[in-house]
């Protein structure tokens, strides 16, 4: 689906590229890499979901970003309608399912993603980040992600830093 839009039920799901860089955007983030099976499940799910996703009555233009076998982007394009308190919890119950389903985690908070040295994605908590840190097993050049960010621009431009250009310098010892 990647540069091109895709219909669903009629209703389109808009390309990511298309969307403007002040388009809210949603992280999720698996605390593990999806296998080929996992991922197309997944991503066909979340497809199906945003394909019929509404806000009171009114189709959303959603689009959708994977990342290596990890993580998720979702956005709506504010040039057609804005997503209500309604239609995020939908958006947030129908991940809590999809954890359920395929045995990861997606949603929570505290977990920090890095590429380790061999370029892989690693997961820990911000404490195992920390003690990574002291050791020097990441540094400021260590590649983060943030998934705090907010917006398509974000997204696209700072979802991945090195640590030094991230909030994650605040655990890196020369920042503390």
């Amino acid at each position: 689906m990647e540069g091109h839009a895709r219909y669903i039920a009629g209703m389109p799901l808009v390309a990511f590229p298309d969307i403007p860089d002040d388009a809210r955007v949603w992280v999720f983030a698996s605390s593990r890499p999806l296998a080929d099976d996992a991922e197309s499940t997944l991503l066909r799910e979340v497809d199906d979901f945003l394909s019929g996703w509404r806000a009171h009555g009114t189709p959303l233009a959603a689009a959708r970003d994977w990342r290596d076998h990890q993580f998720l982007a979702i956005t709506i394009d504010p040039r057609s309608a804005d997503a209500s308190g309604c239609s995020l919890d939908a958006l947030f119950r129908a991940f809590a399912r999809l954890e359920r389903d395929m045995g990861t985690t997606m949603l929570g908070g505290g977990r920090v993603f890095y590429r380790d040295a061999s370029g892989v994605v690693q997961t820990t908590d911000r404490a195992g980040f920390d003690a990574l840190a002291a050791d020097g097993r990441v540094n400021a050049e260590t590649p983060v992600f943030d998934t705090s960010v907010t917006s398509a621009r974000d997204w696209r431009a700072r979802f991945e830093l090195p640590a030094s250009q991230s909030w994650h310098a605040t655990m890196l010892p020369a920042h503390r």
